[in-house]
């Protein structure tokens, strides 16, 4: 359970940063993520990889939603642009 919480922590911090359309995804697979993390936790010989999982896991959810909510106002923005003209 570790290691794939540090594949998905991995693959989602990546998807969150690079593909910017995409950030549900991140979301998706850092909630998956973070939930084997926890479980993965429990094991002492996957403790660490664990641990590491879980953290990349909540920080590529939080970089997703952050960055889903920018995109959301900017389109709001230009949209609320294009109207006014």
């Amino acid at each position: 359970m570790g290691v794939a919480s540090l594949v998905l922590g991995i693959v989602s911090l990546v998807v969150s940063v690079f593909f910017v359309g995409f950030n549900w995804l991140a979301v998706i697979l850092g909630i998956i993520g973070a939930v084997l993390g926890a479980i993965g936790r429990k094991k002492p010989e996957q403790k660490g990889t664990a641990t590491a999982g879980l953290v990349m896991s909540i920080i590529a959810v939080a970089l997703g939603v952050i960055f889903w909510l920018a995109c959301a106002a900017c389109v709001g923005g230009v949209t609320n642009a294009i109207s006014s003209l």
